[in-house]
């Protein structure tokens, strides 16, 4: 074998120093605090399920996938929504969450697809991904529409206003005479008076101050122990290898994903890929990895696991991650067809740490 990357023998509380992207710096830091490298992609068809779904299986995972346009009754109310509720469930369980979009498209198209139409993805997703068979500048626009939509709400202007009978003592000396501010007379030279005045002020907080976009509605002033809530910032993740059979993904286009991620380190976190992609001495990109499938409980860890009959392959934690070098784990049928989700989700949470563990050495 030949020699392997540093990043895949060093602990996610280390790789996390040196992450550019501030998100992936949280994530792994979570990933330690939570061990667990574990995706669940929540592939149901109604707002319920998704968040019972999430409700339930969030404290063994670090990101929960979505398909916001699979699901039937997603509401899409910026202040009380589906979104909202998914944020809310995320900071009480810890995890972040990925919408699984594939932005493909001229690069215009994807800005107005990620910050504006029903869905407004990047208010409420932490991730998403693209497919740059559109060209490496698609990449580029998307990182500007999430530096200006951050630019944007970096501060919340928070007014207050107070209403009150002045006193004299509130005037500087000779203001009162000079501004006729308590004794004022009209022109025909009745006395008027103040008998009250309203003061407006206004003070700025920073976006990311832990009670931005929080009300009680839904219990999400809940946020998980350990760690502070993650950054305003967006991260983006390539889509450079897929799972399915006969996947026209060539080693070109994975490569020119390769140097994307590198030309736009302050957005990309790293790719949805098959295998470790970090080859350059300073690459820290992260790795989230679908087709991960567990044979049922009681039978061989490591066993052959049949496809879906529709494309997909699986393989098993041990292999993509000790082998193959993903750092997560992307698991859907899996859980959500099994018996007991929740119990489910411990099981492949457990395998995919021990595996990460075992490639520690």
């Amino acid at each position: 074998m030949p020699d392997r990357h540093p990043t895949l023998l060093q602990p996610y509380s280390e790789r996390a120093k040196t992450a550019t992207h501030p998100l992936s710096r949280y994530l792994f830091r979570l990933m330690d605090l939570k061990a667990s490298n574990l995706c669940l992609s929540a592939d149901v068809i109604t707002a319920r399920e998704l968040l019972a779904l999430a409700d339930k299986v969030g404290p063994s995972i670090v990101v929960l996938k979505t398909h916001y346009d699979l699901i039937s009754g997603w509401d899409y109310n910026p202040q009380t929504g589906t979104g909202v509720k998914l944020a809310a469930l995320a900071r009480k369980h810890g995890f972040l969450i990925f919408e699984d979009r594939k932005f493909v498209d001229i690069g215009k198209t994807v800005q107005m697809q990620y910050t504006a139409g029903t869905a407004r993805i990047i208010e409420w997703a932490h991730i998403t991904n693209a497919n740059i068979d559109a060209g490496k500048d698609m990449v580029r626009a998307m990182a500007e529409a999430a530096a200006n939509w951050k630019a944007r709400i970096h501060y919340e202007v928070k007014t207050s206003v107070s209403v009150g009978t002045p006193v004299a003592g509130q005037f500087e000396d000779g203001e009162e005479q000079n501004n006729n501010a308590l004794d004022d007379r009209d022109s025909d030279g009745r006395k008027g008076s103040i008998v009250s005045i309203t003061t407006v002020t206004q003070s700025f907080e920073p976006a990311d101050s832990p009670r931005l976009a929080k009300t009680n509605e839904h219990g999400d002033e809940l946020v998980f122990p350990g760690i502070e809530e993650p950054p305003m910032d967006r991260g983006l993740l390539l889509l450079a290898q897929m799972s399915s059979k006969g996947c026209l993904m060539t080693k070109d286009y994975t490569q020119a994903c390769v140097e994307a991620a590198r030309e736009h380190k302050d957005f990309v976190m790293g790719y949805v890929a098959q295998e470790a992609l970090n080859s350059a001495p300073d690459d820290n990109f992260i790795h989230m990895t679908p087709g991960c499938k567990l044979p049922p409980p009681g039978e061989e860890e490591n066993g052959h696991v049949e496809g879906d009959g529709l494309g997909q392959q699986y393989n098993t934690p041990a292999k993509l991650i000790n082998i193959l070098g993903t750092d997560i784990v992307i698991v859907g049928r899996g859980i959500i067809q099994a018996a007991d989700p929740p119990s489910e989700a411990e099981r492949y949470r457990r395998k995919a740490w021990k595996a990460y563990l075992t490639r520690l050495g």
